[in-house]
């Protein structure tokens, strides 16, 4: 049953003449942008010669998005998407036109790649929820090494979300069955867990994404139905949400990430949308219904806001990455 939204929710963005959105203030509006080209019309050659060629030796391998999981961007505006479905990271640059596919190292290919960060040195950090380790790559996609030991307190058993602090050189990884949050620094060194299973302040139950903003770090608790803040350290400071099929309330949480107010956008995979809060957890308002067209999803997870309030959502089952763009009334 989808939650009752428009009882609460007075304004709608009308995109393609789809509405996308719907607000509780009228200084604030989410518009649908555009969809992320596919890697096919992405690379599609505009010379005459590389046409010539392609006709002549064959279209060369490209290999699409299936099942787009997570987003990001790295310091050069490259959009990185994680793909479980192809078992890789794709990556778009769209300055320069050109794509490239992270497979991993040979014998050793990433299997479940689940999320992806970039380091101040645009460092790839790519989580494999499989062969349980952290792979990282250098900007220009060389494999570089692993994080994820063998000595006990180090081993990763399901890492899926991330996030770094560039300016503390710190990566903080959700590992889904230990139910802890953990801390390591960039070096690879274990810094601090952070939690155990349960329901109480502090504890998990299958974590599953978390974010940074305005010096804290906001976690989503899945099986618990809300969302936890911590401080940088790990201390805990709140929570919000709850199961239900309300406005507000949660029930298949995924992605989170937060715009340049601070407000927290979360996936919630089940409802088909992407509901906001404030960071004290005061529901602001949504967008996204469920569907094939445009500003809708079909199973959305990842979510990323970069410096411009420009919002890329992994449309996991409709195969794409969506465009929005956060507005408020000063713009």
């Amino acid at each position: 049953m989808k939650p009752n939204y428009r009882s609460l929710l007075a304004v709608a963005v009308l995109a393609a003449q789809v509405p996308v959105a719907a607000i509780a203030s009228p200084i604030r509006s989410v518009e649908y942008v555009r969809t992320v080209p596919s890697v096919r019309e992405f690379t599609k050659p505009h010379s005459v010669f590389v046409k010539l060629f392609n006709f002549v030796v064959g279209e060369p391998d490209r290999t699409e998005l299936t099942r787009p999981y997570a987003v990001t961007h790295d310091s050069v505006g490259r959009l990185l998407v994680a793909d479980p479905g192809q078992q890789g990271v794709h990556i778009y640059d769209f300055e320069k036109q050109k794509y490239q596919f992270l497979r991993g190292p040979k014998k050793n290919e990433l299997q479940s790649p689940m999320d992806v960060v970039c380091d101040a040195r645009d460092n790839i950090y790519v989580s494999d929820s499989v062969r349980r380790k952290i792979y990282i790559f250098d900007q220009k996609g060389k494999f570089v090494r692993t994080i994820g030991g063998t000595a006990p307190g180090t081993e990763l058993q399901r890492p899926t979300g991330m996030a770094m602090d560039r300016a503390a050189r710190r990566l903080y990884v959700a590992d889904t069955l230990r139910h802890q949050i953990l801390i390591f620094g960039l070096d690879g060194s274990l810094i601090r867990t952070i939690g155990q299973r349960g329901p109480g302040a502090g504890e998990f139950n299958f974590p599953t994404s978390l974010t940074l903003a305005g010096g804290r770090m906001y976690v989503v608790d899945a099986m618990n139905f809300r969302i936890q803040s911590f401080t940088g350290d790990g201390q805990f400071i709140g929570s919000f949400g709850q199961i239900g099929n309300q406005s507000g309330t949660l029930n298949r949480p995924k992605g989170i990430a937060a715009d340049t107010e601070g407000n927290l956008y979360v996936v919630d995979a089940l409802f088909e949308t992407v509901q906001v809060f404030s960071p004290e957890g005061r529901l602001l308002y949504y967008f996204g219904a469920t569907g094939t067209g445009p500003g809708k999803f079909q199973l959305p997870a990842g979510i990323e806001i970069d410096s411009r309030n420009v919002i890329y959502v992994a449309d996991s089952m409709n195969r794409r990455v969506q465009v929005f763009r956060y507005r408020s009334q000063a713009e």
